[in-house]
């Protein structure tokens, strides 16, 4: 058996935001930008990796969430506790420096980690926790 992560899904409150964010800043591709009901979702996703995909989500969309669970929602991402990824790259410095510059929230510098790693970590335009590690 052969399984593989196909997407991902992270909430966001500002379409646009979040595009500067993952188009703009972290260079991925956007693969599919689809407006419904007033809401709009945008798959974007590595350029190198068309089988690896981040799904761009209104928190609103789960019909199935009530108003109680989507104001617990806002709140969790006005507080960056909600949604968060992992990344890597080979240039962590130089990501950390590109995404820095982009006036993205620094949560953390590049460091090494006592579990093994050397990461950073941001928060995207809607609180989002994006960790990107060194590879080695």
């Amino acid at each position: 058996m052969s399984i593989t992560i196909h997407s991902s899904f992270l909430p966001h409150d500002d379409p646009d935001a979040a595009l500067g964010f993952y188009r703009d800043t972290l260079g991925f591709e956007v693969r599919n930008d689809v407006g419904y009901g007033g809401m709009r979702w945008i798959t974007v996703g590595p350029v190198d990796q068309p089988g690896t995909s981040i799904v761009l989500t209104p928190p609103a969309a789960d019909p199935g969430v009530t108003d109680d669970e989507r104001r617990t929602i806002a709140e969790m991402m006005a507080k960056g506790t909600y949604g968060g990824i992992v990344l890597a790259t080979t240039d962590l410095d130089g990501t950390f420096e590109r995404v820095e510059a982009s006036g993205a929230e620094v949560i953390q510098e590049p460091a090494e980690q006592p579990y093994g790693v050397r990461d950073c970590a941001f928060r995207d335009p809607a609180g989002n926790m994006v960790r990107i590690q060194e590879l080695r």
